[in-house]
Order: structure tokens, then C-alpha cells, then sequence
């Protein structure tokens, strides 16, 4: 069996020890910080009730936190341990400094894998002995709720390394991609980056409100992109499949694209959409949405698993 070793117990780090201890792996957390542990523990049990209160585990909350054990120092954490998480700071010095230090520390089968959400691999692995079991586990946050991962490899990254990675979120319920190789920002931000640019852009010239362009997604688009990607949109979108989607649509895409020149996201605009979403949450409403957004997305999470289990029999 898989020993999960955390390393950072923030948000993040909080949520991955959920996610493998929910399917059944031993999970060592540990925090340079010894209070971090203990708000951690708190956040997990929290956490790991309102899981079972949307169906979305079925076993105690209890039994699966008695499979997270705590550590005082790396080396206890990482000792025995085959699957490395890293949670730390997010800049490339401090990713240097924890993967140094765990490369000489692990054992030398176990795989290195950090939660960066855009660093690169490369940029903090490049010196290390171990470095080809080295590479990116890109949650989206919080990954207790939201299954995705982004698994990126650095260029020396080993296959195999690669293989057992994806294979090891697929087993713990998680949806890992692969990206082939390295590009800034990953799969995910560069896809929100061009939706964020574009609806940025629409609401500086004037086109539209912030609050009409969350309405175009969320009851819109983003209603098919619950339980569908954009190609499989498109494929669907025509009678003759994607190519004739692209025959009909393509040249008006690429006019659009051709208007898209990059932006800044200049101080006035952020004034103004700031304003605007101060009239739709009052920021002492902001905590109280996150909480009614988390527990959403586990309705949504519930209804997509019990509707795939219909599906197939």
C-alpha cells in the first residue's frame, strides 16, 4: 500500500490529506509550523463532515481521520513514505529548499510531487539527484471537492514516475490529466486566462456588466461544461460533427481572435468590476458565499456521480 507523506498543512495541503485518507491510504501531515497541524486537524474533521453530510463518502468521518497521523519533523514525515505531496510557499526558492531537502531525504523509490499552480518542475528540480521522480500535482482548489489535477512532468521527468502518479489520484478519486510537457501556466489556468481576458475585456469597453458576464457562464455555457469539455460541445453542436462546427463558426472565431490583442488589467477597470461585485456580495458576506459555493459544488459532485452510476447500469 501507497504511505502518502503531506508536506504543508494549509488549505491545500489540509484538502490532499482528505483526499487519500478518504481512499483508504495512510497520509503523514506535517508543518514546519506545529500550530498549522493543529488548525489543520480542526479544518479536516470539518471538512471531512460536510463530505459525508452531501453523500460524497460513505465511510465514518472518523475512521478516515484516524489514518492521518502528524509529524514533528520532515524526516519522520517522508520516512516509509512512497508518494510525496508538497504544499509550500509558492515561489521558486521555496521549492527549491523543500525539494532539496526531501530528495536527500525519501526514500529513493518514492515519487516527489508538488501542488504548484504554476511553476514549473524545471525551474526547482534541475540540480537534484532524484530529479526524474520529480514533477507537478496541480490541484484545483479545493481538491477534496473539485477532482482535477494537472500532472506535469518536467523534461527529465522518468515515464514511469509519470505513470504511477496518474494512476495513484485516479485510485484516491481524483480525474488526472497528463500535460505532455511543460507550458506556463498548465491546462487549466490558460484556459480560465483566455475566458478571464476576453470577459475582462467586454466589460472595459463597455459591452456589458460583470454581473451579465457571470450570467453568460453560469447559465450558459457553464451548464454544459458541468458534464462536458469544448470539444465534445462542438462535436454536439452541429449536425455533422466538429468539422462542420468549425465550417460554420470557424471563420467568425477567427475574426474574434484577431480582435483579442492582450490587456493589462488596469487599475481603473479593477475599480470599477470591484465596485460592481461589492453591489452583488458585500465583503463581509465573502466567507459565508465561499461556504454556500463549497457546498455547491459537493451537490454538483454528488449529482455527477450518482448520474454516471445510472449511466452505466
Amino acid at each position: 500500500m501507497e504511505k502518502i507523506a503531506i508536506i504543508g498543512a494549509g488549505l491545500i495541503g489540509s484538502a490532499w490529506s482528505t483526499v487519500f485518507a478518504r481512499a483508504g491510504l495512510p497520509v503523514t501531515l506535517y508543518d514546519v509550523e506545529p500550530q498549522a497541524l493543529a488548525a489543520a486537524r480542526s479544518a479536516i474533521e470539518a471538512n471531512l463532515a460536510k463530505l459525508h453530510g452531501a453523500g460524497l463518502i460513505g465511510e465514518a468521518p472518523a475512521d478516515i481521520q484516524a489514518r492521518i497521523a502528524t509529524a514533528t519533523s520532515l524526516e519522520e514525515a517522508l520516512q516509509g513514505g512512497s508518494f510525496v505531496q508538497e504544499n509550500v510557499r509558492e515561489t521558486v526558492d521555496a521549492k527549491k529548499a523543500i525539494f532539496a531537502a526531501m530528495d536527500a531525504i525519501a526514500d529513493p523509490g518514492a515519487i516527489l510531487a508538488s501542488s504548484t499552480s504554476g511553476i514549473p518542475a524545471s525551474s526547482f528540480t534541475a540540480d537534484l539527484p532524484g530529479r526524474a521522480r520529480c514533477l507537478v500535482g496541480h490541484p484545483i482548489n479545493p481538491p477534496s471537492i473539485v477532482p482535477l489535477v494537472e500532472v506535469v512532468p518536467a523534461p527529465w521527468t522518468d515515464p514511469a514516475a509519470v505513470e504511477r502518479a496518474r494512476a495513484l489520484y485516479e485510485r484516491a478519486g481524483q480525474v488526472p490529466i497528463v500535460v505532455r510537457r511543460e507550458v506556463q501556466g498548465f491546462i487549466v489556468n490558460r484556459l480560465q486566462g483566455a475566458l478571464l481576458s476576453e470577459a475582462f475585456r467586454l466589460v472595459e469597453d463597455g459591452y456589458v456588466s460583470s454581473a451579465d458576464v457571470d450570467k453568460a457562464i453560469k447559465d450558459g455555457l457553464g451548464l454544459r461544461w458541468s458534464f462536458m469539455g469544448p470539444f465534445e460541445t462542438i462535436d454536439l453542436n452541429a449536425p455533422g460533427g466538429i468539422r462542420d462546427y468549425c465550417g460554420r463558426y470557424g471563420p467568425l472565431y477567427h475574426d474574434i481572435a484577431k480582435q483579442a490583442e492582450p490587456r493589462a488589467w488596469n487599475d481603473e477597470l479593477l475599480g470599477r468590476l470591484e465596485r460592481e461585485r461589492q453591489q452583488e456580495l458585500p465583503p463581509d458576506r465573502r466567507q459565508e458565499r465561499q461556504a454556500w459555493r463549497d457546498q455547491r459544488l459537493m451537490n454538483l459532485v454528488a449529482h455527477k456521480r450518482d448520474a454516471s452510476k445510472q449511466e452505466k447500469g
